[in-house]
């Protein structure tokens, strides 16, 4: 069950946070109702923002994340703390990012640092932006999806555009409650359930790839050798 297994990273993109046990079963992710509503705001913030700037650039290697934008996130949604010159966008996703759906939807232990090409800028990254303005608003869960769904239909969020993709290699990346830092990783995202042409799952098969049916993507996951500092990181799955 391998699709499940790349499951666990479900932070990365609101995909379903399950992983398999020994018998290779799927299981809910540990502490199902251990987040049922959203936390004071305090603890989804980073108090120093030179600290989160740090946290958002280590999501890819400084050759990268050195030229990359930066925002950081206050009581009034996202802001740029740094400028870019590269086009690509880095920052430290909450738990919102994941589907709505899941346990640890409300975790304000959760930490993840993107760093998103140029394409992913413009097409991807404005539904997580759009999400975090309706959860500082006070909409529910619900409600939430829902305004998600109806801009994606009315095309108020952008076409994915191809080749849009991220970094998530940072050490500090803390995605879940079991799986914590999980591995260093990218992901490519394209639109609709490409599992089927990309043969993903398959026995044997490199591909893996996850869906997110809330952003409407498919997201092949490739696992990386390396952190983001150069460090080695473990590539076996666990």
């Amino acid at each position: 069950m391998r699709k499940n297994h790349f499951k666990i990273i479900a932070l990365a993109f609101a995909l379903q946070i399950v992983s398999p046990d020994a018998g290779g079963r799927a299981v809910a992710q540990a502490g199902k109702s251990a987040y049922p509503a959203m936390a004071p705001l305090d603890q989804y913030l980073i108090a120093d923002e030179k600290s989160e700037i740090a946290l958002a650039r280590s999501a890819a290697p400084g050759s990268i994340s050195d030229g990359a934008e930066v925002m950081v996130l206050g009581r009034e949604g996202y802001k740029t703390a740094a400028k870019g010159t590269n086009g690509f966008l880095c920052i430290v996703e909450r738990s919102w990012a994941q589907s709505t759906n899941q346990a640890e939807f409300w975790n304000p232990k959760m930490r993840a640092p993107h760093c998103f090409n140029p394409q992913a800028t413009r097409s991807f990254a404005p539904i997580y932006l759009m999400k975090t303005r309706l959860v500082l608003a006070g909409k529910s869960k619900a409600e939430i999806a829902q305004a998600i769904a109806m801009a994606l239909d009315k095309k108020e969020l952008p076409a994915l555009e191809p080749g849009a993709m991220a970094y998530m290699m940072s050490k500090q990346q803390y995605l879940n409650d079991r799986d914590k830092s999980w591995h260093s990783h990218t992901m490519f995202f394209s639109p609709g359930d490409m599992t089927k042409s990309w043969a993903a799952d398959d026995p044997n098969s490199p591909v893996n790839v996850a869906n997110a049916p809330e952003e409407r993507v498919t997201i092949l996951l490739v696992l990386a050798d390396k952190w983001s500092d150069g460090s080695a990181a473990p590539s076996n799955m666990p």
